[in-house]
């Protein structure tokens, strides 16, 4: 991208991995794009689209909301498309085989939770800022003549060449014909929204590019794409995902987010604060865990609120050093479910301290677990009623914490 970033301009550039088309007019894409913004004389309508696959939302998928957002901030109109039409094929992008189908009340459930999470991150309130559409209102209403002419845009070859499919080709895993069909409908939803401008991951740009090729065959200017990065997930090494148990999620208790946020490893503390928040990379402390700290901090203040935030900051704090004062900003764990008696790795991992019960175990042996500050080191101790608990807290490791309540 362009070496020397205009000043007003540096809102466009934070966090973004590459614009395209490369090359326009003998200018770089961002050059182009920035006088696209300059010469404009009506908002740009900027997309992005989010397939509701799954109930939750974690920091990961933040990002391109975050700079959807900065489009907002500078006048232009956020088109929020919600695939809810395509999340029931699944975009095949990075899978080693075909997605499981979800029904449509599945889907209509995701959706709203989607939305009940980004909300804390978009402009809901500003009119004309926010367009928020589902791609149901145009995809099922293609009659067969309009999918043979989408089909018609595209060769086996290019497809096979979609991150994923070539891999799955070789490796003869079934293909099937309606997976085909994503990136194509994908690149509808440009059509359909005349959108100016796409934002996705830097897995998306196969699918990005198909949209500018489907508006140029539908005589739209073709849209540019700006691509964000794949964040890094708690461990440092991969890509933040519910399935590695590596990630922070939207709607985690502002407790948990800020422990985990506050044990980020060195390595990816730059991109974090990069990524997640607006704080200038020059004026960050140079002691790794004051960063860690601020990090947190920072964080947590743009989902929960800063009194919040400034509450569970001082709770960690606490509840590290054995102070059970601060159990009011602890998430709370019903024993409502549990069968007494119980055994206390039972416990810690029916609250979800741990992954299962040998993990329990093997925490209560090497000494991370304590119950309202004591160590508990009897992996057969047994709680004969729940009376004796309501009101504890229960920790595992530093940073995992439930208040067991009735």
């Amino acid at each position: 991208m362009t070496q020397t970033i205009p000043s007003e301009f540096s809102w466009l550039y934070r966090g973004i991995s590459e614009v395209f088309p490369d090359q326009s007019d003998s200018l770089a894409a961002d050059e182009n794009l920035i006088q696209h913004l300059r010469q404009t004389e009506r908002p740009l309508r900027v997309k992005l689209g989010i397939d509701p696959t799954a109930a939750d939302v974690h920091l990961g998928h933040s990002i391109a909301m975050r700079k959807l957002r900065a489009f907002q901030d500078a006048g232009h109109t956020a088109v929020l498309i919600i695939g809810d039409f395509t999340a029931r094929i699944g975009d095949p992008t990075g899978k080693s085989e075909a997605r499981r189908q979800l029904t449509i009340q599945e889907v209509a459930h995701n959706a709203q939770t989607y939305l009940d999470q980004v909300h804390p991150i978009l402009d809901f309130e500003t009119l004309g800022r926010l367009e928020i559409r589902y791609n149901s209102e145009w995809l099922p209403m293609l009659d067969l003549t309009k999918v043979l002419e989408l089909l018609a845009t595209m060769t086996v070859g290019q497809m096979l060449a979609k991150e994923g499919f070539a891999d799955r080709h070789t490796r003869e895993v079934p293909i099937y014909l309606h997976e085909f069909l994503y990136p194509l409908m994908q690149g509808y939803d440009s059509v359909a929204v005349q959108a100016d401008v796409e934002l996705g991951g830097t897995d998306q740009k196969f699918n990005i590019a198909v949209g500018r090729d489907l508006q140029r065959h539908f005589g739209q200017q073709p849209q540019f794409g700006l691509l964000v990065p794949i964040l890094l997930g708690t461990d440092g090494s991969q890509k933040m995902s519910k399935s590695l148990g590596n990630y922070i999620g939207l709607a985690e208790d502002a407790l948990t987010m800020y422990s985990k946020l506050e044990k980020t490893p060195d390595v990816v503390l730059t991109q974090y604060f990069e990524l997640l928040t607006d704080r200038p990379l020059e004026q960050l402390p140079e002691n790794p865990r004051d960063r860690q700290k601020l990090l947190a901090l920072d964080v947590v203040t743009q989902y929960h609120g800063e009194a919040a935030a400034k509450q569970v900051q001082q709770a960690a704090l606490s509840l590290v050093q054995g102070d059970m004062t601060q159990a009011d900003a602890v998430p709370e764990f019903s024993l409502a479910s549990i069968q007494f008696p119980a055994k206390l790795f039972y416990l810690v991992s029916a609250s979800k301290l741990c992954s299962g019960s040998s993990e329990a175990r093997r925490q209560i042996q090497n000494g991370a677990v304590r119950l309202e500050g004591d160590r508990m080191t009897d992996v057969n101790l047994t709680f004969d009623t729940p009376d004796p608990l309501y009101g504890q807290v229960l920790q595992c490791g530093k940073n995992k914490f439930v208040r067991l309540v009735p």
